[in-house]
Formats: structure tokens, sequence, C-alpha cells
């Protein structure tokens, strides 16, 4: 049996490298995406050493953003992307517009045609799926309003992609290029001698598009969550995995290749039709391990098509489009968002989150260079400026992170100074504002702190409550920190691995902290940096393995209680009450051995 395949190869060479050079750009204090980008420059063609195979790579980190579109889908409700449509429908229309007649003026600067400076326009005008996710996902942002708007603004986009995909291949026959044409309008200018021409194709796409929205919605949102019910009812784990990846990657590739749909969008529309569904987060638990292997792939395929050469070759284009990019689309991002009076803050994230691009650009510029439009320096300077953006877009998250607390200082200034407009002031501002809070530490001493306010964290933060306990709540939902506030309870929004959220939290005069999250990742890095700031802290937290308690204690957790343990105690109390005239059971040395204290278990008959 061969070995050396090139699937093989190009999985290996791209995951092992990755692995290698994401771990030195954590090491460094650097987003580990920046060493996959670096990881796929060395696989690449340009570099000496090991090519990975071009033409698999990417038809890899497609499944990667099948995947992560399907995993955004399952927290993504249609409630909620109808619930920001006011904004992101006509936020992302003007801003691609203004990124697009940017991209067009550098190209005909550079005596560009317009056909190819216009491609160039679109291609810098829309953000990575896969690095706006992943920045979301990190600073926990995904379930907020911030987060909503993001994803919405992006998932318009994608639709506009969608529809210029079909558009730029009838702009090249028109102008007596070599572009295809539509197979619909084909079809009916071959039966009936009707040619449609460029508006006949756009009505074409629309229709396709509406009709694949309308069979997930009126069918797909029954038959998606009966079938994963039904399987989740045989009993098997492996069936049930199997059946979620079938879904995401078998309704995406039906709907490219039955409505013209892209398969990010197809696939984002199964996971927001199985997130009706009671088994959604045990779907997006079952699909994350593939889909952060796969999304890995994605920045390694990037890295491969990037030539360094052009960096000393043509700076000063390069240059110009990052600042398309970076600045030119943050900016009018940032002003849209306040146009429609949007707090600073989600206006910050928001142009963030677009000061970036990726996938979808790499597809028009390959288009472009394909049908003639774009010339070969067109597609080098996008992939240079995607490689440069993504690598630059954590800094840019961190300056809109230190310029969040004083654009919103001067904004409840301005507000406090203008008792007028502040009697007039719009319901979701003042919501947003309060939500916005967590820049002022506590004012709390000797109190408890709760970590997460979940199923766990909720039963815990109510007998705090009910015992007459101060004590406050740190969450990254921005959902439940409104239940919180609802119920008179201090919360704060963030991730507790931040340490600013922790100082936020007066830790270092706190008595306990609870660390109620399931990830026990972040709940030994929560414990290390509480313990480091207050030694004297106690600190509780919960594990689902005995591998997980010893890791959690010796990163300073005091007391670490095991779910599965303790459901094994009350299951035995119980039946102690029946076997054993209530007599109290203690545990063994010995995992997972419970019996009863004074008394020898019953021999069996």
């Amino acid at each position: 049996m061969p070995h050396d395949t090139p699937l093989i190869s190009t999985i290996v060479g791209g995951l092992v490298l990755a692995f290698i050079f994401g771990v030195l750009a954590h090491r460094l204090r650097m987003p580990p995406l920046v060493g996959y980008l670096i990881a796929g420059v060395l696989v690449g063609p340009h570099t000496p050493g090991y090519v990975a195979d071009q033409s698999l790579a990417p038809e890899l980190a497609e499944i990667g953003v099948i995947l992560l579109m399907f995993g955004v889908g399952l927290h993504f409700s249609l409630k909620d992307l109808l619930s920001v449509r006011g904004i992101a429908l006509p936020g992302a229309i003007v801003q691609i517009s203004f990124a697009t007649l940017l991209g067009w003026g550098l190209g005909a600067l550079m005596g560009w045609p317009t056909g190819g400076s216009l491609v160039f326009g679109l291609a810098l005008s829309v953000a990575s799926t896969v690095v706006l996710l992943k920045a979301l996902q990190e600073r926990r942002l995904v379930e907020t309003e911030r987060g909503r708007i993001a994803v919405g603004w992006l998932i318009v986009e994608d639709l506009a992609m969608v529809l210029a995909l079909v558009l730029i291949p009838a702009a090249a026959s028109i102008g007596g290029g070599h572009g295809p044409v539509e197979p619909l309008s084909a079809a009916l200018n071959s039966l009936l001698g009707l040619d449609l021409g460029i508006g006949g194709m756009i009505a074409m796409t629309l229709v396709k598009v509406a009709l694949f929205v309308a069979l997930m919605l009126v069918f797909g949102r029954k038959l998606i969550p009966w079938t994963m019910h039904r399987i989740a009812h045989a009993g098997s784990r492996e069936l049930f995995r199997l059946g979620v990846l079938a879904i995401a990657l078998g309704v995406a590739f039906g709907a490219a290749k039955l409505f013209g749909v892209s398969l990010a969008l197809g696939a984002f529309f199964a996971g927001m039709v199985l997130a009706e569904s009671e088994l959604s987060h045990r779907a997006a638990q079952e699909s994350l391990p593939l889909r952060d292997a796969f999304a890995v792939l994605f920045f390694v395929s990037v890295g491969m098509l990037f030539d360094p050469n052009i960096l000393l070759d043509r700076p000063l284009p390069i240059l110009a489009t990052v600042f398309i990019i970076v600045i030119g689309k943050s900016v009018a991002a940032f002003l849209i968002v306040l146009a429609f009076r949007k707090p600073p803050g989600t206006a910050l994230t928001i142009s963030a989150s677009l000061g970036q691009i990726g996938e979808f650009s790499f597809i028009l510029a390959a288009l472009g260079t394909e049908l003639g439009l774009l010339p070969e320096e067109g597609r080098d300077l996008i992939l240079a400026g995607a490689i440069i953006s993504i690598v630059l877009n954590p800094l840019l998250f961190f300056l809109c992170d230190r310029m969040r607390p004083l654009l919103e200082g001067a904004k409840r200034e301005e507000t406090v100074a203008d008792p007028a407009s502040a009697a007039v002031a719009d319901p979701a501002q003042e919501q947003a504002a309060s939500d916005n809070d967590d820049a002022h530490p506590t004012t709390l001493t000797g109190h408890a702190i709760l970590v997460g306010y979940g199923r766990v964290g909720r039963i815990v933060g109510q007998n705090l409550k009910s015992s007459g306990t101060p004590f406050l709540v740190i969450e990254d939902s921005d959902k439940r920190i409104g239940e919180l506030k609802a119920q008179g309870i201090e919360a704060f929004m963030g991730n507790a691995v931040a340490r600013e959220t922790l100082d936020l939290a007066n830790l270092s005069t706190a008595r306990s902290l609870a660390i109620a999250i399931p990830n026990a990742f972040e709940a030994c890095r929560i414990a290390e940096q509480a313990r480091s700031v207050n030694p004297s802290i106690l600190i509780v937290a919960r594990a689902h393995s005995d591998a997980e308690v010893d890791e959690l204690k010796q990163y300073g957790a005091d007391t670490v209680i095991m779910g599965e343990r303790e459901i094994a105690l009350g299951m035995v109390d119980r039946l102690a009450q029946v076997h054993h005239e209530s007599v109290s059971y203690e545990d063994r040395q010995e995992p997972d051995t419970i019996i009863p204290t004074g008394t020898a278990p019953p021999e069996r008959e």
C-alpha cells in the first residue's frame, strides 16, 4: 500500500508544521494563526523544500469553512439574523460599495482595465469568514449583539459575493471574453430563444437562492431535526457524529450544485435549521474537532499561495492595498455603525472584524484572472493583502479594545451633559450603555466570584443569593448578562481567562472563586491567575474526569467537584435509603468505588 500519497502528505505536512509554528507564535504572544500562515508559506511552491499539493489544500480548507459556518448556524437562529437585518443589510452594502470604489481607484492608477479594477475592489471588500469567526470565538462575542451584527454583516457580504460570482462571467462574456453563461439562462435561450442578459441572470440567481432558503425553512427545519432525533434515539454516538457531518457537508454541497449557493452559505442554513432542535449543543460539540483541524488547513492553504518576493518587488501597491483593507474598510464600517446610533463599542468591534479579507477574495481573484479581467499582479496583491491583514487583525482588535473605554467614557459624559438628549435616548442605546458598565471595577470586598452562569452556575448563584452572600458573576453571553442584571445581580461581560476581567471583579479582595464553566483548559488558566493574585482565596472548580481533577488542583484549585462522581454518590445515597436503612455512604480512595460505612456489602445469593 503506497504511503506517499498527495492527500496524506498534504494533511500531515500542513498540520505538523502548523502545530510547530502555531506553538512558536503562541510562545511569542502572537495569534497561532500567524504560525499557520508561515507553515503554508514554507510548504508552498515559492520556498525551497517540501511542496504540498496546491490543488488538494484549498479543497481541504473548504471543508473547514463548511464546518465552521455550520457551527455558526447552530448558534445563530433565524430570529437573531432578522434582528440585525436593519443594520447588517444596508451597512454591508454601503461598506462593499465604498471598498470597491477604493480598489477600483487603485487599479485605475496602476493602469488596469475597468473590469479588472472592479474585480480587485470587490475582492478587497469582503471579509474572511474563518478569520472573523476565530476572532469572535476567542473573545466570546459570537452570542453578543456585536457578534450577531458582525456575523449578519458577513452573511450579507457572502450573498453579495454569490451574486458577483454570477455577474463577473456575464460581464466578461459581454465584453468579448470567454466567461461561461449561467446554466438556467442558457437553457431558456436554447429552448425559447430568449436572451435574458445580465438582468435575467441576476433574476435567475435570486430565484435560486430564494428557492433554496424556502426549501430549508419549510422542509429542512422539519426534516433535519427529525433525522437527528431519530439518530440520537438509536443510542450510537458514532452514528450521531456521522449524521452531523453528513448534514453539514451534504446540504452545503447540494446547495452549491443545485442552487448555485456558496458552500459556506449552504452550511450556515443547515446549522441554523438544526439550531431549533434540542440536540444543537451536542451537534456543535461533535463537529468541533474536525472544524478546528480543517480551519487550520485553510490558513495553511492561504500561506501556500503567497510569494514573499512581491514584498520586495511591489512595496507601494502592497501598502496601498493593506491601507484599503485595514483602514479604509474599518473606518467606513465604524462610521456606518455609528450612523445607525449604535454604541462606540459595537462600532469598534464591527470595524475590527471587517479589517481583513479571505476566502471569497481568493475565489474572486482566481475567477478574474481565469477570465482575463484581472492581471496576475492584482491576484498577487490580493494574496499579500489578505495575509498581512490577517496577521494585523489581532492588533486591530487590541487597539479597538484599548479605544473602547475612552470612546464610551466620552459618550457617557456627553449624554450626562445634555439632559434633553438623555430624555429621548433610544432604549437600545440605554441597554447597550448598561452592558458596557463592566469598564468600572466592582466595589465589593470579601465577596464570591462566580465564573459562568450556565446550568451549574445558575444553581450556585441562586444559592449564594438566597444565603445573602455578596457575589458577582463573570459571563460571556449578553442574554445571561441581561438576565442577571434584571435580578439585581452584579455581572461582568467577558472571558475570565483575561486578566483584565478578573481585575474588574476585584480578585485581590475576594474570599472565594467558583469556576462553573465546563472547559477545564480555561478553568486551569483562571485558577492559576487567581492563585497568583490572591494566594489565600478559596477556589472551587468542576471537572469531568480524574485527569481534570488532578490538573485543576495542580493549577491552584482547592476543591474540584467531578460531576459524574457526585451523581453516583447521589444515586447510591438514594439506594441506601432502601437497602441499608439510610446508612450514610462515603467514597473510597479508588475511583468509582463507593461503599456504606460501618456495614459490609450484602452477599449475593
